[in-house]
């Protein structure tokens, strides 16, 4: 290769031709010379390689794809054989895969039989069995990450970037991880995960294979309303679909909202396609139909990314929005770090899904404590609604019902006797505006539950607000225990 935008060798590596290149990096075909073999060189741009190690970050999720899939071994799986650093250049070497994604031939409005789709099906769920088996969770199955062969019927599982490894901190509470189309519910809230998580993700795959489309479609925000309330419509009902009924109840339990209603098993699913087509499955018979699809110019494809978002969701539209709609704005009556700090307060207990909540309870409300008791609503389990309006008196200064019969922000509850409420046009204080010694103070009260880390946690807390509220409520986060938690807010909010 001649470019000199591109290396010419990685490692021992002999770089041939540049297969794709986007935002995160650049894939290029090579050849090891010690093995005589093709490889898929994928790399991530210097700069991402730098800074930021957090979970979510692209080093971390690079790093993560080599851990995950260098520890499996399937056909149904591209193989990493690799991990190296070379010319300040960060690689993962893998197996080389000549194909097209499945994203690919449902783009281009092939359909697939519905003996090719058990099929289909059959390898997908025995390569997640095998991840599964081996304590990794992938979190982002879809079409675009599953690679169809062009020789001897095979598909491939790839792009393992935000899998979970068992027994690993690989993610970060209160992250979305996935692809919002293919993201099971637990992953919108914020909620433990496990293999189930795959099982949706396949589910979401059958229906596509089905149907031409996602069960779901819309904005984030609406997506992440209607995979968290609504059931999709069964394939079977569509019109111009025409597919077996029998496919709509497996669709029904692999989409299921509660992770226990869903198969508990790859195996388990796959048994089921077994049970309803009545007969063994021909694993490769979409051999056929791949190879008499259209062929698919060839072009640099920009490297498929999924999304990594913090609960903060505020460039969104409603739920109900059409795709492409304008993102809706914050409401105008409202301080945009009232807003902010009451998405932070409620995350705690649903999750992300906390951004839809606020920005839809905001237009309905006009001040601050009507919002809280608004949003309270959400908050099923009765102590933890009362966690909730407790740390919500020390924004509003009010007195809130709780669930017990009591009120919080009472001093019994643990409010601040000097809390004020705010207006909704203006940001709350209490008892004052946050200066060097408030936060000394604190650090003294913070210490006492996590120790000498309280002097960076009060900086973090402390950056980009002069609220007094939302400093104290993200020095809470860093406490776990729920008790430890509500006397450290009920200390924070007596100080003067």
């Amino acid at each position: 290769m001649s470019d000199k935008k591109h290396p010419t060798q990685l490692g021992k590596y002999r770089i041939t031709e540049v297969l794709g290149e986007g935002a995160m990096g650049v894939v290029y075909k090579g050849f090891d010379p010690d093995i005589q073999r093709t490889v898929a060189l994928k790399t991530i741009r210097t700069q991402l390689d730098a800074d930021d190690d957090s979970p979510g970050a692209p080093a971390s999720r690079f790093r993560n794809e080599a851990q995950a899939a260098g520890r499996l071994h399937h056909p149904g799986i591209v193989a990493v054989y690799d991990f190296g650093r070379a010319e300040n250049v960060a690689y993962i070497a893998m197996e080389f895969v000549e194909g097209r994604s499945l994203a690919s031939y449902l783009g281009a409005k092939v359909r697939f039989t519905d003996t090719d789709i058990p099929g289909i099906m059959s390898q997908l769920l025995d390569a997640l069995g095998h991840a599964h088996e081996k304590g990794v969770w992938h979190r982002d199955i879809k079409p675009a990450n599953i690679i169809m062969t062009t020789a001897g019927g095979r598909l491939k599982v790839a792009d393992f970037g935000i899998a979970r490894i068992e027994s690993t901190n690989l993610t970060q509470t209160h992250y979305m991880v996935g692809t919002p189309s293919h993201m099971a519910p637990e992953q919108f809230l914020g909620k433990p995960m496990d293999r189930r998580v795959d099982i949706y993700g396949a589910g979401v795959v059958l229906y596509q294979l089905l149907t031409g489309r996602a069960p779901f479609a819309g904005t984030t925000e609406a997506l992440m309303y209607k995979v968290v309330n609504d059931m999709p419509q069964p394939p079977s009902t569509i019109e111009g679909v025409e597919r077996p009924g029998w496919f709509d109840a497996i669709i029904a339990r692999a989409l299921a909202k509660r992770p226990e209603d869903r198969y508990a098993t790859a195996e388990e699913f796959k048994q089921a396609i077994t049970d309803g087509i009545g007969q063994s499955i021909d694993d490769t018979g979409w051999e056929k139909t791949v190879m008499l699809a259209p062929a698919r110019a060839r072009a640099a494809q920009p490297l498929a990314t999924p999304t990594v978002a913090p609960p903060s969701l505020s460039g969104t539209s409603l739920p109900g929005s059409t795709a492409g709609t304008a993102s809706a704005p914050t409401p105008s009556h409202w301080d945009k770090a009232q807003l902010t700090q009451a998405e932070l307060t409620l995350a705690r207990h649903v999750g992300p899904l906390a951004s839809v909540l606020v920005r839809r309870a905001a237009r309905e409300c006009h001040d601050i404590s009507e919002l809280y008791n608004k949003l309270a609503e959400q908050v099923t389990d009765p102590r933890a609604r009362d966690a909730f309006l407790g740390q919500a008196s020390l924004v509003t200064g009010g007195h809130h019902r709780t669930a017990g019969g009591g009120t919080a922000g009472s001093p019994s509850a643990g409010g601040s006797k000097g809390a004020t409420a705010g207006s909704a046009g203006s940001g709350t204080l209490i008892g004052g505006p946050l200066n060097e010694a408030v936060m000394d103070k604190a650090q003294v009260l913070l210490a006492k539950h996590v120790g000498p880390i309280a002097k960076v946690l009060i900086k973090r807390a402390a950056a980009g607000t002069d609220s007094r509220a939302v400093f104290f409520n993200r020095l809470a986060e860093s406490v776990n225990d729920p008790a430890a938690r509500a006397k450290l807010l009920a200390e924070l909010g007596r100080l003067s």
